[in-house]
């Protein structure tokens, strides 16, 4: 088993770099792993696992396109033509490509599904605080996760094991999903429909009146996060970021206490929406489409904007699983399904029937 570690994680007698010439030109070798490569460590001692090396990212993880002007961009797979997505893009085209059988990555908006569903590979956005973060080089603390990204579902339960010790997926789940229906183009959603039946769900359509309304709340507390971290760093270092993050950091600089004040009660709100749903329409778990598009070319990329749908997940705090299903075009479509917390063990076993029905 071949695992790769995006950038962000340290790794000891290595420089962490975030993917940013800021950080690069003054790393050191870390002193110690970050707290999720343990497990890893000692299945290397057992000969189990070879780490093969660190995957490049979108610059300080503080983007969804995956292009990096310092360290260069990975090519989507699928498509050289097309975004890699991110800011896990190293971490999904490793796999994809059988660089290696499995790679870590971080998601805070969208950063692990993001680029599984661009490269056409399976990822696990992990429930807040699940997977601890000692030694991650942080954008938002209240929202960042790690997970691991798989060419396979069966992959992902090994990197789930390797991230925590005794993990295993449910031996079974309740058959009935809810659909979520947001925009999106036809031949992704047809080939998210087909997939559940042909894993034989039970679909129940559901309607979330506040998906679209919490965007700007998480974007309110994203942007203040990442401005208490990297903030300091864009002093003291404005030649070493690209003007694409410079300018994202110097705008989150206007986001006022109050502003976050705010913020924080639409998230407790939408907590207790899902929480609620959940209970009422007896639907825990729910689909949707990860992005509403196929990628957008490389010279598009502020297209990935209005077609991500990952970052109200971010705010719950729940963990999701993005997984690639056919459209019967050269593209495939990404399921995005959503759990309560703590329910990556049921997401996974979802990923099994549906994977294995598609």
């Amino acid at each position: 088993m071949t695992v790769a570690v995006k950038d962000l994680i340290d790794m000891v007698g290595v420089p962490t770099t975030a993917g940013c010439k800021a950080v690069a030109d003054h790393a050191l070798p870390a002193e110690r792993d970050a707290a999720c490569l343990a497990e890893i460590r000692v299945a290397e001692a057992l000969g189990t696992v070879r780490i093969v090396g660190k995957t490049n990212l979108h610059e300080l993880a503080y983007g969804i396109t995956g292009i990096n002007p310092w360290f260069g961009t990975p090519v989507n797979p699928l498509d050289p033509r097309l975004v890699p997505g991110g800011s896990s893009s190293g971490s999904a085209v490793a796999v994809a490509t059988g660089e290696a059988d499995l790679a870590l990555g971080s998601d805070t908006g969208g950063s692990i599904r993001i680029p599984a569903a661009c490269c056409g590979v399976v990822g696990l956005k992990t429930t807040w605080r699940r997977v601890p973060l000692d030694g991650v080089w942080p954008l938002a603390p209240s929202f960042d996760t790690v997970g691991p990204m798989a060419r396979d579902v069966a992959g992902l339960v090994v990197g789930m094991e390797l991230l925590e010790p005794g993990f295993a997926p449910a031996g079974a789940v309740d058959t009935t999903v809810g659909r979520l229906r947001l925009p999106a183009r036809p031949e992704i959603d047809a080939a998210i429909d087909r997939a559940l039946r042909a894993a034989e769900l039970d679909v129940v359509d559901i309607d979330l009146p506040d998906w679209h309304a919490v965007l700007d709340a998480a974007l309110t507390i994203l942007d203040a996060e990442a401005w208490a971290v990297d903030g300091p760093l864009l002093a003291a270092h404005p030649e070493g970021i690209s003007p694409d993050v410079a300018d994202r950091l110097l705008a989150d600089a206007t986001v006022m206490p109050a502003d976050v004040a705010a913020a924080r009660e639409v998230q407790a709100r939408w907590q207790s929406t899902l929480a609620a749903l959940q209970a009422e329409a007896g639907v825990a778990f729910f689909a949707l489409p990860t992005l509403a598009d196929f990628p957008p070319p490389l010279d598009h990329p502020e297209r990935m904007r209005s077609i991500r749908y990952t970052l109200a997940v971010n705010l719950a705090g729940v963990p999701a699983l993005a997984l690639p299903v056919p459209t019967g075009g050269p593209l495939p479509a990404s399921l995005q399904l959503v759990g309560p917390a703590g329910s990556e063990e049921e997401l996974i076993a979802y990923g099994h029937l549906i994977e294995a029905a598609s």
